[in-house]
This record gives C-alpha cells, structure tokens and sequence, in this order.
C-alpha cells in the first residue's frame, strides 16, 4: 500500500508528465518552421517572463548562495540543456524516433537520484524500472523509431536525456527548500539573459517565419513544457520519494506517442495498447516498490 503522502507525489508527477508528453511532438511541429535555436531558447524566454511576474507578484525571497548555484546545475539540464538539444535533433529525427531515445530517461534520473539524494530503492525497484526502460524502447522502436545505426540526432537526444536527468533530480532536492513553483520560476531566471541573448542571435540570423500552428506549439512549449509542466513535476518529486516518482516518466513514451499519431498522422496498431500496458504495468510496480530504510517526512512544498 502506497503512503497517502506518496500518492500525492505520484499524482503531480503524472500530472507534470502529462504535460511533458507533448513536449516532442510540438517540438517536431514548430522546427518546421522556426529556426531550432530560436525554439530552444525562446520557449525558455516566454518562460522566465512568466516565472519573474510570479516571483514578483508573490514577493519570493531571494536564494541563498548555495541555492543559486544549485539552481544553476537546474537550469543548465531543464532550461538551456534538454530545450536546446531536442530541438535541434527533432529538425532530422521524428517524433517516435525522439520518444525511443527519450524513454530511458527515468533509468538515468533514478540513477542521479540515488547518487544525488541518497535514497534507497529496494532490488524490486530496479528490476521493475529496467524492466520498464526496456519495455518502453521496444515499444517506441516498434512504432517506427528504431534506434538502429547512432547517427547524429541520436547523441544530441542522449544528451539531453542526461541534461534532463541532472536538472531532475538536483530540482527535486532544492524544490524542498525553495518549493515546486519557485525552483523553476528562479531557475528560468536565473537562464534567462542567456537565453535572450541566444533568442536575439537566432532571429537575426534567420527571422522566424512559421505558421499559426507552429506558432501555437512554440506558444505550448514556452508556458507548458517549460513553465506550468515544472509546477506539478517538481512538486511530485519534493513529495517524493524521489526514486519512485521518477518513474512515472515511464508512460511519457506512450502518451508521446499516441500524441504523435493524432498530431503527426503517425501510424498507430494494436501493439500501441498492449506495449502501453506492459509500460505502465512496469511504471506501477516501480513506484508501489518500498523503501529499504525510512526517510524523514518531506517538507510539502509551496
């Protein structure tokens, strides 16, 4: 039986996921028509503008030292690292090949979670998270997107996997000191001369001329994936356990998926439902899986 405390965690980590799954799709959509730097570091520009009205509205205290470096590490993976990367690989990749590769991403942020928080994840967990790391690349390589020959678009998405798996697990320790919404709001921040200078570059260079559909999923990617995603998905792995809301992230490749095929025209059978029920399946196992030692109570973020 799963503690009322982690259900909740689980919950906004679905919540967060949810909104993440459309991340790839939109993504394929907008760079066929925008520049992909203008993308990457754009959606991050309309999310800082977002996350500094709140800030101010809300009168949040300034980080510590220690915090803002902290926060750095976050903003490095979810800000500048993973929007940058996946934009720049979906302008060769489609979509199902991006979510193959993506799929592992729980697997690394339960790795960096363990290292990074010290959490404890019984053998059971790990079996099942595999187990399901694996499900999930069969699954999204039988839709169309095969891994195959490592080409180019490959290392950029590897990469961002790891720059999402770091952003991750170092945002859901400091979202228990600053609070879910605040983590990322200062983290934006924090990018955001960065990102505006990269925004400034890709315009000049090529001046963004897309369609009202491309514009509508670069409009998504900026106060979604990059802004309001962050508040239920910080907010799950605060509640925590980390190493179990992380693997919620294991139905993002179905969901991905299906978004694909109803956003792309992508084909989708009948092994979309019986690999997504295995996926998920796995994802269930992982996060009813107990800890082997007690942790202290975690602070409910802001």
């Amino acid at each position: 039986m799963i503690p009322p405390v982690a259900r909740h965690g689980l919950w906004w980590g679905l919540l967060g996921v949810v909104a993440f799954s459309f991340s790839v799709p939109l993504t394929r959509i907008a760079v066929a028509g925008l520049p992909p730097l203008f993308i990457g570091s754009g959606r991050a520009v309309v999310a800082a503008v977002l996350a500094g009205l709140a800030l101010a509205a809300t009168r949040q205290r300034l980080p510590s030292g220690t915090q803002w470096a902290r926060l750095a590490v976050v903003g490095g993976g979810v800000v500048v690292g993973f929007p940058l990367l996946t934009s720049y690989a979906l302008t060769s990749a489609p979509a199902s090949h991006g979510a193959v590769v993506i799929a592992v991403l729980p697997a690394a942020t339960a790795v960096l979670v363990v290292l990074r928080g010290h959490e404890r994840p019984p053998r059971v967990f790990w079996i099942a998270a595999g187990a399901g790391a694996v499900s999930a690349l069969a699954f999204a390589s039988a839709q169309g997107g095969g891994l195959g020959q490592l080409h180019r678009a490959d290392l950029l998405l590897f990469g961002a996997v790891l720059a999402a798996a770091v952003g991750y697990a170092e945002g859901g320790l400091v979202a228990r000191e600053l609070g879910a919404w605040q983590t990322v709001s200062w983290a934006l921040v924090g990018c955001a001369p960065l990102m505006v200078g990269l925004t400034v570059l890709a315009a000049v260079r090529h001046t963004p001329d897309g369609t009202p559909t491309q514009w509508a999923a670069f409009g998504y990617l900026g106060v979604v994936s990059m802004f309001l995603g962050f508040f239920a998905w910080y907010r799950g792995l605060a509640i925590g356990p980390m190493v179990q809301v992380s693997q919620v992230q294991l139905v993002q490749p179905v969901l991905t998926i299906g978004w694909a095929g109803l956003l792309l025209g992508e084909h989708l059978g009948a092994a979309t439902v019986v690999g997504g029920l295995v996926v998920i399946l796995c994802a269930g196992t992982a996060v009813r899986a107990r800890q082997r030692a007690p942790e202290p109570g975690p602070r409910d973020p802001r």
